[in-house]
């Protein structure tokens, strides 16, 4: 009777025994430097607000805006269609990634989108600084919409309110009992 014999040969790997503190780690396959840094999120189209203003290129405000009849702290998501499919469309074209809202009394919000800032992106700002006061409380609750001028600052728009909005429609009960 024979016996069979198998051998086992394994790989090894070196490790590495250091002090921290007198020595850093040294990989043993290969040291890579630092971490890995992430790329730019640059999307094609859509730019920064200072490189237009540098380049003198005109903005353009969405008309959207002024259709939207929207309480300044109340939540956008709260319009009804078909307001609520505006809140997609880009507030400004050619789209910018921050841009400055500012309000006449002085305040002034910034929204922001690294993608294009959308409508509802600057209402989501305007909203954040007025959700917790009532309307007997602000002199001017709707939105009336942005004006950009561009003697004063190319950077900013400016936001205007009104004391109401257009009424909204009723909407027609339909009458089956014929």
């Amino acid at each position: 009777m024979s016996a069979a014999v198998t051998t086992r040969t394994s790989t090894v790997t070196p490790q590495t025994v250091f002090d921290s503190t007198v020595q850093s780690p040294i990989s043993p396959v290969g040291s890579k430097s630092g971490a890995k840094r992430r790329t730019s999120s640059n999307v094609p189209g859509v730019y920064n607000i200072l490189d237009l203003e540098k380049d003198r290129t005109e903005l353009e405000i969405a008309v959207e805006t002024q259709k939207l009849n929207w309480r300044i702290n109340k939540s956008p998501l709260t319009l009804d269609e078909p307001e609520k499919s505006y809140l997609k469309k880009m507030l400004t074209t050619p789209p910018v990634k921050k841009i400055d809202l500012h309000f006449p009394l002085g305040l002034e919000v910034s929204a922001r989108n690294l993608r294009g800032v959308t409508i509802k992106d600057a209402l989501d700002a305007i909203y954040k600084q007025f959700r917790k006061k009532e309307d007997d409380e602000l002199e001017k609750p709707v939105l009336a919409g942005f004006e950009w001028d561009k003697d004063e600052c190319w950077t900013r728009l400016i936001v205007h309110c009104k004391k109401e909005g257009a009424s909204q429609p009723k909407k027609a009960k339909k009458n089956d009992n014929l």
